[in-house]
């Protein structure tokens, strides 16, 4: 049988605790949740919102991650593939297609995959036994329809994650549904994101739950300005979400007694929220900007919180295709990088007949 270092093991669980795979359950719910990559942002844009954003109406669709209610007439026949640069050998990589049936309703095809690199294994008695893989992925569907100002959608996907041959799957759903203003560009989004059941835990392992997260955000342009501004709550199913650790060392009072750091409502609240902004400067180029509260509280070092929990991001439209980047700050000790190229096959295909 083989076994991982633990020096090895130690390592893997840091590179997963920098991407900031789902730290509330990791720290609040003490690990107990799984496949925990699917909180994880797969493009450029939902990155560059803090993460989370279930409101933010486009032509991207990739954002059918984020809500499967924002799928819309203007990703029809849109194609976009995302990649990830976490880090480490930490990579990922995302495809999202969309078109429409005038009988069935709009539909959505995502594909992600998820690649740890390669880690080092050893037998009981520190000897080498080469190098195994980790990679997780999902393949899903999603449907959307619209009813005058209301869009529903829903998700259905396959979740699998792999440790040195070993497999664990899942049937994921996430439900949605987007109001969008008549007259007015402002949109409100509800989603409750993996839904489901772990039908196939690792050998020797019980079943655990998917990490649920219920959220609800807004977006909107103010007329007359060039700034889109998003507000999404998450995590609404559960109020607690603040972690203390208990070997932190607190301060020191008058009389030489350490007061321990206490929960506080304000910061709790806080770290429900993600916020962000985008100047529109034209049909063809936007910059954003994001802040996620929970993530810099998680993923802050002892002395400093440094730029973690913000992300810097843009958009150029260049004839047909358009290129959304994003560069997410996890924590002092290191960021991510999101590409993502999209492009109207639809379109396409007509020129060429």
């Amino acid at each position: 049988m083989k076994h991982v270092s633990a020096y090895r093991l130690a390592g893997f669980c840091l590179l997963v605790g920098a991407l900031g795979l789902r730290p509330a359950s990791a720290q609040q719910l003490g690990g107990r949740t799984v496949f925990p990559f699917l909180d994880l942002p797969v493009g450029a844009q939902q990155a560059a919102l803090g993460g989370t954003n279930v409101s933010n109406r486009n032509e991207d669709p990739s954002m059918l991650f984020a809500n499967p209610a924002l799928l819309n007439s203007e990703m029809d026949g849109r194609l976009a593939l995302s990649y990830v640069a976490y880090v480490a050998d930490i990579k990922q990589s995302t495809g999202a297609y969309v078109f429409n049936t005038e009988k069935y309703g709009r539909f959505g095809i995502g594909i992600t995959y998820l690649n740890y690199g390669s880690l080092e294994s050893y037998d009981a008695a520190g000897n080498s036994l080469g190098t195994f893989g980790v990679n997780e992925y999902t393949v899903g569907v999603s449907d959307s329809y619209t009813k005058g100002k209301f869009t529903f959608g829903a998700t259905t996907k396959l979740a699998v994650s792999s440790i040195a041959g070993n497999r664990s799957m899942a049937g994921v759903g996430d439900v949605g549904v987007v109001f969008k203003h008549a007259t007015q560009d402002f949109t409100v989004g509800l989603a409750a994101k993996n839904l489901g059941f772990q039908f196939a835990p690792y050998p020797g392992t019980d079943r655990g739950p998917l990490p649920l997260d219920v959220q609800l955000g807004a977006t909107i342009k103010p007329e007359h300005m060039p700034l889109r501004l998003s507000l999404t709550a998450h995590h609404l199913q559960q109020w607690d979400i603040q972690y203390l650790d208990p070997n932190q060392r607190g301060q020191l009072d008058g009389n030489n007694v350490e007061q321990k750091p206490k929960k506080s409502f304000g910061d709790n609240l806080a770290r429900h929220f993600t916020a962000s902004a985008a100047l529109v400067l034209s049909k063809n180029l936007q910059l954003r900007v994001g802040y996620n509260h929970l993530q810099r509280r998680e993923l802050r070092l002892e002395n400093t919180s440094g730029s973690a929990g913000l992300s810097f991001g843009g958009m150029l439209r260049i004839s047909s295709f358009q290129l959304d980047y994003t560069h997410a700050v996890l924590q002092a000790a290191g960021s991510s990088e999101y590409f993502t190229l999209s492009r109207n096959l639809d379109s396409l295909f007509k020129k060429k007949e």
